[in-house]
């Protein structure tokens, strides 16, 4: 005996039209959000290549989709009832992929007046697919700072308010996260050790999501001998990792990392951790890439904001002791 859900059921010519625009919406969607993605902003090109490459991968079954629905557009398949509630269901997963790109949409290095073209400070640039590393001038630098940008940040919006942990003699690391999400390569610091070896005092830092990484990879590795939290805090107990000195710096005005949530990390990091107040200091002032959806509203200038926060990293670099 046949069952209900086996019986193939022509479709009826407005159930064709719907599933034939529901279908052309989906191929849509999976060419016009990569491309506007990957013409509209330099940071996705400049970032992590994972993410273009999925972008280019979504366009790619947009590309071949509209031409298989340009070949059937007269025709229909018969279909079971399970059959086309699995072909619906598929519809709502490729949307729900093509919102799940947009959302990853990074958030643009937005250079100040003053550098249009970067950091505006004597040292050296060298840009990777994963990695910007900025190198002091002179004598190979022996302290080290690896920096996890925060969720969806361009890489290059924290060149300028590092340059002067460089220009006071330190290397300086940026990753390229993943889809510009650090969690997802949280041990990504382990790469930029191996290719800087003339550095043997190192601290790994980051911004909001990044600073969470930097934290358990500090966690994880003794020969870390620092931490710079950026508006963020760690998730687990760093409370007994032995020689860790840390740093963090938060916003006054933050409304994401807000003053309550960083004064509750008080518990998780070390008991001599520096806790520093940038005075006026929202969540975006600690990088340049822009306003962010849900901040509070700043007290001071970016710049003003920026010097706080530059001034207490290159003290805190240059207290630094070799692990």
């Amino acid at each position: 005996m046949t069952s209900p859900t086996q019986v193939a059921t022509p479709p009826t010519r407005a159930s064709r039209t719907v599933l034939f625009w529901a279908s052309v919406v989906c191929a849509a969607a999976l060419l016009l959000v990569p491309a506007f993605m990957l013409s509209g902003n330099p940071a996705v090109l400049a970032g992590h290549p994972l993410l273009p490459a999925l972008l280019l991968a979504a366009a790619v079954a947009g590309l071949a989709w509209a031409t298989v629905l340009w070949r059937r557009r007269a025709g229909f398949r018969k279909r079971s009832t399970a059959r086309a509630v699995g072909v619906w269901l598929g519809r709502l997963a490729v949307l729900a992929l093509v919102a799940a790109l947009a959302w990853l949409n990074p958030f643009a290095y937005q250079p100040r007046d003053a550098a249009s073209a970067g950091p505006a400070s004597d040292f050296s640039i060298t840009e990777t697919p994963t990695t910007i590393t900025m190198a002091p001038d002179g004598a190979a630098a022996t302290k080290g700072l690896i920096f996890y940008p925060g969720a969806r940040v361009d890489a290059r919006a924290y060149q300028d308010i590092l340059a002067p942990v460089v220009d006071a003699g330190s290397l300086v690391v940026i990753l390229k996260s993943p889809l510009g999400l650090s969690l997802l390569d949280g041990n990504q610091a382990s790469g930029a050790i191996e290719a800087n070896p003339s550095v043997t005092t190192w601290a790994v830092g980051g911004h909001s999501l990044g600073g969470v990484s930097a934290s358990s990879f500090a966690g994880d590795n003794s020969d870390i001998s620092g931490l710079v939290l950026y508006a963020s805090y760690p998730l687990g107990s760093l409370r007994e990792r032995e020689g860790l000195a840390v740093l963090s710096l938060s916003g006054i005005n933050d409304g994401l990392s807000t003053p309550d949530k960083v004064e509750a990390s008080r518990d998780l990091l070390p008991g001599d951790a520096t806790f520093t107040a940038v005075q006026g200091g929202v969540h975006a002032f600690f990088g340049d890439y822009g306003p962010q959806p849900g901040d509070g509203t700043p007290g001071t200038s970016r710049e003003d904001a920026q010097q706080q926060i530059s001034k207490a990293t290159v003290a805190f670099m240059g207290a630094l002791a070799a692990p």
